[in-house]
């Protein structure tokens, strides 16, 4: 320690004393009221509600714009997946269409491996299908429903109920319950 500083004396028993004329001149200071208090406090109560109002309404448009986000998501989504399906049919009926191959002939072992690795690839592009949360609407069997069927033709046939699916023109599309390609089907009369 320099000599300039020189350590505070403490003196405990010594008493600070604040005159009563302070004390009530001061409280007087603290207690008065302000003229137009009572707008005053009108005015900050309204402030307040409509910032909490502001506020409330804020929080609901971030939630709104997120919703909106996501089903912008979606809609893109079974747009994209919609332009895909018809390439998805296509290939399916392609390749169900393929000649009948007999397996002791050589040239015919080959074409069997590419139809077979063809065959793989349309299984993978199903399973990205499905992925996605896209289903395949039954068909053939099933009892003819207008809301994911559209008949394309009627034809007779004994021992099948009228009204039953024998036929698929054309496969069919859900996402959920949402129909995203309706199924063209042939029905019993």
């Amino acid at each position: 320690m320099s000599d300039d500083q020189k350590p505070l004396e403490e003196k405990p028993d010594e008493e600070v004393v604040i005159p009563s004329e302070d004390i009530k001149e001061k409280s007087k200071f603290f207690n008065k009221k302000c003229k137009n208090c009572e707008e005053n406090n009108n005015k900050a109560e309204e402030y307040k509600k409509d910032w909490q109002r502001a506020l409330a309404d804020y929080k609901n448009l971030q939630k709104e714009t997120s919703e909106r986000r996501g089903e912008w998501a979606q809609m893109s989504k079974v747009m994209i997946l919609e332009d895909f399906i018809p390439v998805y049919e296509n290939f399916k009926t392609a390749f169900f269409h393929h000649p009948v191959l007999q397996p002791d002939n050589e040239e015919h072992k080959q074409i069997k491996s590419w139809t077979d690795g063809i065959g793989y690839i349309m299984k993978q592009f199903g399973d990205v299908l499905k992925s996605h949360g896209i289903e395949e609407i039954k068909t053939v069997g099933e009892k003819f429903d207008p809301a994911m069927h559209e008949s394309v033709g009627e034809e007779e046939m004994e021992g099948k109920e009228t009204g039953e699916i024998i036929k698929e023109v054309s496969g069919g599309y859900k996402m959920g319950n949402k129909i995203v390609k309706v199924a063209k089907v042939i029905i019993t009369k």
